[in-house]
């Protein structure tokens, strides 16, 4: 889940060396994030969607795998500037499905009562790479007195993490496994588990000549077996559809949920874009303490994660206790006739008004030259409010389509990216024009009044709404049948 944010951000201070290296413009450099943003909108909708039939594990080696080959030609590549674009893309393509996948993967094992305290550490930590990354990249590139090592730095993440998946991350697609009444096969078992059967196939064959015409009997069966399992998933298997990300965006009682997670997402990314100018202009910070300047709002999104889980997770039990439903903590809930926009979205009315009181201020006391700590503490508030939107909205998108969790979290994955290039290309000119206190104060009015209006309709219309999409969703597959 750390891999798309963090090589997003680890790049941002290698900025003025890349420039320097291929000698180039700022504004081609700069292209190079935006074919990063571009294809973060892509790659969930190709990998995200296909977990869903496919499985988590072969979809997590195949993006590893890639990212880590891009990576590596990244490291060796000092002169191509074509190569530097085609490789950054490839790199978001193998990086930005993970966190999607993941939210798949929570959905697979954990029940509704208790996703939100599995999804707390889970947003925290993508949120907190966000964070980090331009400090790491800005201590490896000083100390190695260049760019190449940060690339090396990635090369080594996305092996380790292949690694670590292949061998023990074991499969949770329910289209897959069930609810682990399954056994996987192929890809979708761990290595560990392959390398065990192999070494009983071994220690059969070791054994003496009748044992050992008995145990290949056994094992000839054991793979027939298999082959029939197979046979019998692939059968339910069904082409993975990348439009159907697409498709999410455009029922009424999705839009509402992805606007009140996606608009939180793009106002921390103008907050993150920000910080540089503002400490470096308003407060005269050297690298290093702008680099450092990141970590309260990191701060932000791990407590806020974390508090926020717990938060949910009470909220779905009170609502539950509220109608007389019983929570079963097995199987998990039938969801379709219980109010779950309600038990998500309780209690978000004060946290939205400190949200839009925190990002106007934030503007408003760079542009008083406030003390420095003021902003800080801000990018703190901003940091942990921001998180909890988009960890409770997210958790909500994946509650109202329990099937194909994965494709939901694409959808989201894409609203965001859309809504963040949209702000942080408006951030410069607009800042220009109105100034700070302004340009946060607009964005607290849309995207905080305007979470106040979609919250309010979420509770009143979403359980509605949802039931009307399924009615319909129904009604179309069994035309489609017929």
């Amino acid at each position: 889940m750390l891999a798309s944010p963090l090589t997003a951000t680890i790049y941002l201070p290698l900025l003025p060396l890349l420039e320097t290296q291929f000698d180039v413009s700022r504004q081609a450099i700069n292209l190079t994030i935006t074919i990063y943003i571009v294809f973060q909108a892509i790659s969930p909708l190709l990998f995200a969607t296909a977990s869903d039939t496919f499985g988590r594990r072969p979809i997590y080696l195949t993006t590893y795998a890639l990212y880590t080959i891009a990576s590596l030609g990244l490291a060796l590549n000092k002169h191509s500037y074509v190569a530097l674009l085609v490789l950054r893309a490839l790199q978001s393509l193998g990086a930005s499905a993970v966190l999607a996948i993941a939210f798949g993967v929570v959905a697979d094992v954990c029940p509704a009562a208790e996703r939100g305290a599995m999804l707390g550490p889970t947003q925290g930590a993508a949120n907190l790479a966000v964070c980090l990354g331009p400090v790491i990249g800005g201590w490896v590139a000083l100390g190695s007195g260049g760019f190449v090592w940060v690339f090396w730095a990635l090369v080594i993440f996305g092996a380790g993490v292949f690694s670590v998946v292949g061998i023990a991350l074991p499969e949770t697609a329910r289209n897959v496994v069930r609810n682990g009444s399954l056994e996987p096969t192929g890809w979708s078992r761990t290595w560990w588990s392959i390398g065990r059967t192999l070494l009983r196939a071994k220690d059969v064959e070791s054994k003496s000549d009748g044992s050992k015409e008995t145990g290949r009997k056994k094992n000839i069966g054991s793979l027939e077996n298999e082959s029939k399992n197979k046979m019998s998933n692939r059968k339910t298997f069904k082409m993975a559809n990348p439009l159907a990300a697409i498709r999410i965006l455009f029922w009424r009682d999705t839009a509402l949920v992805l606007w009140m997670a996606a608009s939180p997402y793009a106002v921390w990314y103008c907050v993150q874009t920000s910080i540089p100018t503002i400490y470096q202009e308003t407060y005269d910070f050297d690298e290093l303490q702008i680099g450092l300047s990141y970590l309260t709002g990191g701060a932000g999104t791990v407590i806020g994660g974390y508090a926020n889980g717990r938060l949910m997770d009470w909220n779905y039990k009170t609502t539950a206790k509220r109608i007389g439903h019983s929570i079963n903590m097995v199987s998990g809930d039938d969801l379709e006739h219980f109010p779950i926009e309600e038990a998500r979205a309780r209690g978000s009315w004060w946290l939205l008004a400190v949200y839009i009181l925190a990002l106007a201020g934030y503007g408003w006391s760079v542009v008083a030259h406030a003390h420095e700590s003021v902003p800080l503490i801000l990018q703190f508030v901003l940091a942990a409010l921001c998180t909890c939107f988009q960890q409770t909205f997210n958790a909500l998108l994946v509650d109202i389509f329990p099937m194909s969790p994965s494709t939901a979290a694409a959808s989201s994955n894409i609203t965001r990216c859309v809504l963040s290039a949209i702000a942080v290309t408006v951030l410069q000119p607009l800042v220009g024009i109105v100034g700070q206190g302004w340009f946060f104060t607009l964005l607290a009015c849309i995207s905080g009044g305007g979470g106040l209006i979609t919250n309010w309709a979420i509770n009143k219309y979403g359980m509605q709404w949802r039931q009307q999409r399924l009615a319909k969703t129904r009604i179309s597959e069994e035309c489609s049948k017929v």
